[in-house]
């Protein structure tokens, strides 16, 4: 169905342009996105469709390929846009950062590993490495694992530190199950790593466990 022949508050295109995208439901947002529906089922149907079937946006923003083509009228070709789009979003949040701004706060902190870990379906270790001012020299994804864990070995963190020449790191990994407690395992690892970059001077600022929209930082818990 073209998009000049439905009801006017499902026109959300024009809804967009009138009042912004913030006024959009995700399904709304949805649509505008995806463009076409498919054969009996006009886009703005697909849409509520989707985010129903895979539980909102977010899950359908983080399904895998196979999850994601496996739905009629979708294909390789959208799930490249999404991914594109996601990542474009990150960049838009990390681009202060990726320009040598120092980080400012644990908020500042927060936004930026809340865009680089949270929409992973398995377990990732991160390092930010930053120097005596605090400014991100690099971003470092260091291990991967399964949605049970990610081995993490101190002595490649504290080579990947020198490398860089850091006077600090903050360290981060995101719980997949969307909860972002820390767990003693990570409280246990945090001391490790801290000892370990203890020895070559290298300090240990904060750990971020990044959850389902929620970071918690180890050092604001007093488990550092």
């Amino acid at each position: 169905m073209p998009n000049t022949h439905w009801p006017e508050d499902e026109r959300p295109r024009e809804r967009l342009l009138a009042h912004g995208a913030n006024s959009l439901s995700d399904a709304e947002l949805l649509a505008i996105f995806l463009r076409t529906g498919t054969a009996g089922m006009p886009v703005m149907a697909l849409a509520r469709h989707l985010t129903d079937s895979f539980g909102g946006l977010r899950g359908l923003m983080t399904a895998s390929q196979r999850q994601f083509c496996a739905v009629k009228g979708l294909g390789t070709a959208k799930y490249a846009q999404v991914q594109a789009a996601m990542e474009m979003a990150r960049r838009v949040m990390d681009e202060p950062l990726r320009q040598g701004d120092p980080l400012r706060s644990p908020e500042d902190t927060r936004r930026f590993l809340n865009s680089r870990l949270g929409t992973y379906p398995h377990e990732v270790f991160a390092g930010l490495f930053l120097d005596n001012r605090h400014r991100v020299i690099r971003y470092q994804e260091l291990f991967r694992g399964t949605i049970d864990g990610a081995a993490v070995y101190p002595r490649e963190v504290v080579r990947q530190a020198l490398e860089v020449n850091a006077a600090a790191v903050i360290f981060a990994h995101n719980h997949p199950s969307g909860v972002a407690e820390p767990s003693q395992a990570d409280v246990s690892l945090t001391r490790r790593l801290k000892e370990a970059l203890g020895l070559v001077d290298i300090r240990v600022l904060d750990h971020m466990v990044v959850g389902h929209g929620e970071v918690i930082s180890l050092a604001e818990r007093g488990l550092m």
